[in-house]
């Protein structure tokens, strides 16, 4: 049976079905679920689900807590916080959501872990750092003060990702994305950064 998912204010997902431990040695789903994660949304899900999305110069954080397999997924447009902004375009809204989203369900933040991905140099400005490396640095900074252990990553580049991440294992997989779908991703990412208050507070 597929978990059903609401869909909150701030573009958060999750399971609906509240505290749920799996026993270890559960029986995993031969066919999960996929969902796909746009600019500024978030899900955790205490059930099998594949979550999937597309990264240029934005950041995705994976958090899972491997005692309940419970795990969760944000799409971080920009660093920092914009208490104005709607969504969780911007990094603390969208890693604060996560953990909230995740504890909620069943999760232990305390034995959280995370790997992340993006933050790659495909938007076509002249700024130092680019928004993909002060993305990048965003989430180690906020993760090292959240205590949460990176374990995996894949930062930085010249080229745009596919990102599949299984909510019930932790397991993550990341490619390189043909170039020809590159203009389309880049385009969809400056027109949310042109599209916020560029005056957002960076951490």
């Amino acid at each position: 049976m597929s978990d059903s998912l609401s869909q909150s204010p701030g573009g958060a997902r999750r399971s609906s079905h509240g505290r749920k431990h799996k026993q270890p040695g559960a029986a995993t789903p031969l066919h999960k679920r996929n969902v796909r994660l746009q600019i500024g949304e978030v899900m955790a899900s205490a059930e099998p689900v594949v979550l999937q999305t597309l990264l240029g110069s934005c950041v995705a954080v994976c958090l899972y807590d491997p005692v309940a397999r419970i795990g969760g997924m944000n799409h971080i447009l920009l660093p920092g916080s914009c208490s104005t902004c709607p969504g969780a375009r911007f990094g603390e809204q969208a890693m604060e959501l996560l953990i909230h989203q995740l504890v909620r369900i069943g999760a232990d933040q305390k034995v959280l872990v995370a790997k992340a991905f993006g933050g790659a140099n495909v938007l076509q400005c002249f700024q130092s750092p680019t928004i993909g490396e002060e993305n990048a640095r965003f989430v180690r900074q906020f993760l090292a003060a959240k205590g949460v252990p990176l374990i995996a990553q894949r930062l930085g580049g010249d080229h745009a990702v596919q990102l599949n991440f299984s909510t019930d294992t932790g397991k993550a997989s990341v490619r390189a994305v043909d170039g020809s779908r590159l203009p389309a991703i880049s385009s969809a990412e400056e027109s949310y950064v042109h599209a916020v208050d560029v005056g957002y507070k960076r951490l």
